[in-house]
């Protein structure tokens, strides 16, 4: 299993990075979420990797984070109905952070809003995995999940970040996608009121 590339970024689009590693170029399928913290082409690159070995084709989806990584590969094995492009485009709409916190709260009207996600899969979402994002007693989570390799704020002030916006009107994935660009600009370090204020800037 492939579980990490490391390379020269040829390019980017949203949906895709061409890495160069040892004279090979790889097509990594990832979401926007990591196509927003991706370097400037030419500079070297890790992507966190999910690969897919079918008859016809051996797909590679690449991720900034391992939490990002592991929430795409939980989506995929648990919930009927998602396979990994649908994962990829319910990943590009909301961050993870989002995504685990409308999970626990039973959210089916924002996970519905999702790209190719109606209502009957939103609910399986919820059903199928929110036993496995609920904090554990102590409120943490688990070192894997945890783990960020990316310039991302930290969860709890991402998470409060967003819940500040929408209570100011933000629409939920508007909140996030400020949020995001806001944890970029300001690095790891940052705390709620700065993501807020970055974001509201």
């Amino acid at each position: 299993m492939i579980t990490s590339i490391k390379g020269t970024l040829v390019s980017a689009t949203p949906l895709h990075a061409i890495v160069e590693l040892n004279g090979f170029g790889y097509e990594v399928n990832i979401p926007l979420t990591s196509a927003e913290k991706l370097p400037a082409a030419g500079t070297e690159v890790k992507l966190h990797t999910h690969v897919i070995y079918r008859e016809d084709a051996q797909t590679l989806y690449g991720f900034a984070t391992i939490a990002d990584r592991d929430f795409f590969r939980l989506m995929i094995d648990h919930v009927t109905g998602i396979g990994p492009k649908s994962a990829l485009g319910i990943m590009s709409r909301l961050s993870v952070e989002s995504l685990e916190s409308a999970i626990r709260s039973g959210d089916i009207g924002l996970l519905a809003k999702c790209p190719g996600i109606g209502k009957k899969t939103a609910e399986r979402l919820v059903v199928e995995l929110k036993s496995k994002v609920e904090l554990p007693s102590g409120g943490a989570k688990n070192n894997t999940q945890a783990t960020s390799l990316s310039n991302a704020a930290p969860v709890s002030s991402h998470r409060d970040a967003i819940s500040a916006l929408v209570a100011l009107g933000y629409k939920t994935p508007d909140a996030d996608a400020a949020i995001r660009q806001a944890a970029l600009a300001l690095g790891a370090s940052a705390s709620t009121e700065a993501l807020i204020k970055k974001a509201l800037s």
